[in-house]
Order: structure tokens, then C-alpha cells, then sequence
């Protein structure tokens, strides 16, 4: 399979009209911005080309732009945004699921209390009991600092036998935090479909949500978009699949299982050995987002 190594987006980024940026593992670390990511997010946006940052965080975009804010990624760093929150609010407004026809609109969330905004303003209920729900959302772990997905097996035996169906509003297994990785809902979400649950993720790699970032892109050529992210599962998959073009960071989600730090690049055996176990490639594989790298 196919790949290059490169050291920054400078000598590649020409050659596109629009960039689609994973936040976690690109962009910041959980904590702060990556070194040299702004200054790359600004020389991007040079002659007008448009980026959109495109997450699986499971709340909406306003809830994610106040914490890059504050972060101190300012919002006129980007173009666009958009949540796996966001796909999994629409199928709720809509309520265009299986899932969800002919059913109540009583919901069990599995999640944190910062995940939120899915539910705003539409007729559905939170409700403290799996018996008195009609299907699940899930958004993570309540604590993702202690807990594993395990914890939530006795919770998810009892949603099994009441034959609730999960909406999970984020795909990813883990999430790297500085340097410690977390457990995300789309490890809750494989536990509860290894127990025989019914569930419908949202989000990175499906390919809804690249097609709403090509239309707020307004770019109907996928090859003329660069996606860059740091997960080969979600980012670099759902790009492929779409017929677009990525960048691997592999200073985020793999720098872990290839014993990186700060941004080291792997070797091309690593590259090739992971790119044998997904059956599909990267365009570009670089440490940082960066956009002239040393």
C-alpha cells in the first residue's frame, strides 16, 4: 500500500481547495493545542480556503466551540464544524430511524453531564431507569478518568432484556487525553453489541457526515479535499472510503501502540504493518499537524 512521509503540510496542502481537521489527537490533546496547529490552521486558511473541523464529540457544535475557545482556539481559526452530536440531534429531530419509529420518546443516556445539547428543545425525556426507557443514547462514560466499559455491563444486560436499542453519538473506542488514553461510548457501544444490542453510531467513519462537511465546504469533488486525522479506524477509513485524501498523525490514538513521543514519526514498517491490519492506506503520514516541520 501506498504512502508518503512527510514532515509538514506545506509542500502538499497547494494541491487541495479544502481541509477537513479531526480535533482530538490533531488539533489539541484534551489539554491544549498541539504545538504549531494554529499557525498550520492559519497558513491553511491562506487565499481562502475553507476548513471545517469535523468530530466525533457526542454534543453539539456551540458546546464544542466554547471549549476550543477556551482552549484558545479561536473560532475564526475555521470555517465550519460539525459533531457526531450534531448527526445524532438530527436523527432525533427527525426521528428518520428505525430506532425510533413506533416507539416512545423516553431515553436512558449513558454519558457524562458535559455531554450535552442532543435533546435540547425536542419532545423526548431523560429518564434515571433503563424499565421506563425506550431506547438508549450514548455519549461516553459518566467518569472516563476511572471507568472502563465493563462497569456498565450490568446496565447494559438490563437494557438488553427490556430490547432497547442504542444510539451511540461517538464512534471512537479511546480518546487520547495529554498523554493517557480514555475509553469513549463506541467502546460501551461494541460491549453492548457483543452482548447481542441493537446499535446505530453517528459520526466518523460513516459517510453522513463527510457528506455534510463536502456540502458546508461547498466542494463536490472529494478529491479535491485533504481529511487529516489521527485514527486509521475512523478518520482515515471514513476519508478513504469517501474518495479522499488523508493525512495520519501519528502523534495521537497510535503513538501509544508505536512507542512515539512529541510527535515522532513511525517507521514505514509500522505504517505498512497497520495499513496490512485495516486493508486500507493514508495519502501522507506526518508526527504533527504542523505546517513546516523541522
Amino acid at each position: 500500500m501506498s504512502f508518503k512521509i512527510i514532515s509538514g503540510l506545506s509542500g502538499v496542502a497547494p494541491n487541495y481547495d479544502a481541509f477537513i481537521l479531526d480535533l482530538w489527537g490533531v488539533v489539541h490533546n484534551g489539554h491544549h493545542p498541539y504545538p504549531g496547529v494554529l499557525d498550520c490552521m492559519d497558513r491553511l486558511r491562506e487565499g481562502g480556503k475553507p476548513i471545517i473541523l469535523l468530530s466525533n464529540a457526542p454534543r453539539t457544535n456551540g458546546y464544542v466551540v466554547d471549549f476550543l475557545e477556551n482552549m484558545g482556539v479561536a473560532r475564526k481559526r475555521y470555517d465550519h464544524i460539525l459533531t457526531s452530536g450534531d448527526i445524532t440531534r438530527e436523527v432525533l429531530a427527525s426521528r428518520d430511524h428505525p430506532f425510533l419509529n413506533n416507539t416512545g420518546t423516553a431515553f436512558y443516556q449513558i454519558g457524562a453531564a458535559r455531554d450535552k445539547g442532543l435533546e435540547d428543545g425536542l419532545d423526548y425525556q431523560k429518564v434515571s431507569s433503563i424499565g421506563d426507557a425506550d431506547f438508549l443514547i450514548c455519549t461516553g462514560l459518566v467518569d472516563d478518568q476511572t471507568e472502563t466499559p465493563e462497569i456498565y455491563r450490568e446496565i447494559l444486560q438490563d437494557a438488553l432484556k427490556h430490547d432497547l436499542p442504542m444510539l451511540c453519538a461517538n464512534p471512537d473506542l479511546t480518546v487520547m487525553r495529554g498523554v493517557t488514553s480514555h475509553y469513549c461510548a463506541g467502546a460501551i457501544a461494541a460491549l453492548y453489541e457483543e452482548l447481542g444490542g441493537r446499535v446505530e453510531l453517528f459520526g466518523k467513519p460513516y459517510p453522513e457526515v463527510y457528506r455534510q462537511a463536502m456540502e458546508k465546504l461547498q466542494v463536490s469533488e472529494p478529491s479535491r479535499i485533504l481529511a487529516i486525522g489521527d485514527s486509521m479506524r475512523t478518520d482515515i477509513k471514513g476519508a478513504n472510503g469517501c474518495g479522499i485524501d488523508s493525512v495520519l498523525v501519528s502523534g495521537g490514538i497510535h503513538a501509544d501502540e508505536w512507542g512515539l513521543k512529541d510527535g515522532q514519526l513511525p517507521t514505514a514498517a509500522q505504517i505498512d504493518e497497520i495499513t496490512r491490519v485495516h486493508q486500507f492506506s493514508p495519502t501522507y503520514v506526518m508526527g504533527h499537524m504542523v505546517w513546516q516541520g523541522n
